[in-house]
């Protein structure tokens, strides 16, 4: 690609992400407006340059298009926490004074999710929040030139410019080591889909504190974060194994199904088996025994979505959110090995 055509790719989204500025902003530059930073316009200015960015009567127009309406997609199943986490978007978005058009996909191919984005843009949103349960997701959305602000809710994406997310590898770190704490050694873990990026993180929190306390990780089951996929895993495992004294499971559903199912395997939970889960769902301090598990704060990461998009339509530099770590809730399902 000759440098001509470098500079006619550029894009005003390129300039505010090289300034570290929001597209208004860039586009305040543009046209001359007031309000700019001396300091701030300096560095617009100078990304423009080394972009050799050539500005079109669209992006000149940005500054003005202020619908106060956000769009929403949400991916997969419509599991607990994406969820509970799009619901609290939308309750900080109202409160924020925003509107929200949601696109919810079972696929995530980039057809789809081109399809949904351009029905949004359509919509004149001013940003677009991806809640991605899959990597397919981020990869299908990272092809796609939106025209729009994007901000993803992805536990991974490095390539991705604007995240906010809850540490799920702390998250799985803290319940394996409470486990050790305890006094087990072989700890097994039942994890969520293979392409989930929840359940990849968590699994890696799960090799982590294993390795450094020089247990064996045993091939993990994998399941489909379901009551029954939890229930299914926990006969087999209770049919194969009779070693294991502890199992950390990738979400609570699927902890659920495995107390369900080494109690019809007559092995007893915490007396044989504890257990941890992971998202403290409303049910889980209210099963027989009520269950450890790790905390995580829907509300708190509905909020951040709404503030880092914020950030970006706004005038200052974009300052990266703290990634929330998640807490262990200790109930009766664990305790120490007799």
């Amino acid at each position: 690609m000759s440098e001509d055509d470098k500079a006619r790719a550029a894009t005003i989204f390129d300039v505010a992400r090289l300034a570290g500025v929001s597209h208004q902003t860039v586009s305040r530059v543009l046209n001359d407006l007031p309000n700019v930073r001396p300091a701030t316009r300096d560095r617009v200015e100078r990304a423009i340059k080394q972009l050799r960015y050539v500005p079109s009567q669209a992006a000149r127009a940005l500054v003005t298009r202020r619908s106060r309406t956000l769009g929403l997609i949400t991916t997969g199943a419509p599991d607990f926490g994406p969820s509970a986490t799009a619901l609290h978007f939308n309750q900080a978005a109202r409160d924020a004074r925003y509107a929200v058009i949601m696109a919810s996909l079972l696929e995530t191919d980039a057809a789809s999710m081109r399809s949904a984005a351009e029905m949004l843009v359509r919509q004149n949103v001013e940003a677009i929040v991806l809640i991605a349960a899959h990597r397919t997701a981020v990869d299908a959305v990272q092809g796609i030139e939106l025209g729009v602000p994007l901000v993803a809710v992805a536990s991974q994406g490095s390539g991705l410019a604007h995240r906010v997310s809850l540490d799920q590898f702390e998250g799985a770190r803290r319940a394996v080591s409470h486990l050790v704490e305890l006094g087990h050694r072989d700890i097994r873990h039942l994890a969520g889909p293979e392409d989930s990026m929840d359940a990849a993180e968590r699994l890696r929190g799960w090799r982590d504190v294993l390795a450094a306390h020089s247990l064996v990780a045993r091939e993990p089951l994998v399941g489909d974060w379901s009551p029954a996929s939890g229930y299914r895993l926990g006969r087999e495992l209770a049919a194969s194994d009779p070693d294991f004294t502890a199992v950390f499971v990738g979400n609570d559903q699927m902890a659920l199904g495995l107390i369900h199912a080494l109690t019809a395997e007559g092995r007893s939970v915490p007396g044989d088996v504890s257990i941890v889960g992971f998202d403290d769902i409303p049910e889980a301090e209210h099963i027989a025994p009520p269950l450890t598990t790790v905390r995580q704060d829907f509300a708190l990461l509905g909020r951040d979505a709404v503030a880092a998009v914020l950030t970006v339509l706004g005038d200052e530099q974009a300052e990266d959110l703290p990634v929330r770590a998640p807490t262990l809730v200790v109930r009766a399902s664990t305790r120490a090995v007799a």
